[in-house]
């Protein structure tokens, strides 16, 4: 055997892996499976083409803005399904709010990361995505951030998840599902599923 090695197979964690721990270990509740986030996925990109109109004039006006950094892998997964359905990849960037925050002032030394948005989003039809809608204060700052970016012709926004408390007048206008939630609950997103505990 050689050095490094450990006897057996070595130690890789399967897909849904960690969702099947999550669920063992914290008595996590299931929402959405890979297939439901996948079929929900699917639904709010065709929701997002036919709210343009679709067609190239349309899409090439859309820019979907992910809050960093959960709305990074459901932006990508939604302009997959653009580009799969319709033949044009919308442009895509990113958001960090952590200098938007109405918080910001009681945080010692807010993480910032970076925001990417490679065009002007003047006149742009802005999609934001973020994975789980909660009381809406990323949200309002996302929008801010949004708006250093340009004056887009509007801006709407797509979750995975709404799960209520809404502290802010913020609606989703693309949902891949809501759900029922108490305030003390975490909601988990994972490759393999959305988990409440």
């Amino acid at each position: 055997m050689s050095a490094g090695h450990k006897r057996g197979r070595r130690n890789v964690r399967k897909p849904g892996a960690v969702a099947t721990s999550l669920v063992a270990q914290t008595n996590a509740r299931p929402i959405l499976d890979a297939t439901a986030i996948r079929l929900a996925t699917r639904r709010m990109a065709t929701e997002i083409v036919e709210r343009l109109g679709g067609g190239e004039p349309a899409l090439g006006s859309l820019a979907l803005v992910a809050i960093r950094n959960g709305g990074v892998a459901l932006t990508n997964r939604i302009a997959d399904e653009i580009e799969a359905t319709e033949g044009i990849r919308p442009v895509i960037g990113t958001v960090d709010i952590a200098l938007y925050r109405d918080d910001i002032g009681r945080l010692a030394d807010p993480l910032v990361g970076p925001s990417e948005i490679p065009v002007s989003l003047d006149d742009k039809a802005v999609v934001l995505v973020d994975d789980v809608l909660f009381t809406g204060r990323t949200v309002r700052a996302a929008i801010d951030a949004v708006l250093d970016y340009g004056r887009p012709r509007s801006i709407r926004l797509a979750v995975l998840i709404d799960r209520g408390h809404r502290e802010l007048p913020i609606a989703a206008d693309f949902v891949g599902r809501a759900i029922v939630t108490d305030r003390r609950d975490n909601v988990v997103v994972a490759d393999e599923g959305v988990y409440v505990r």
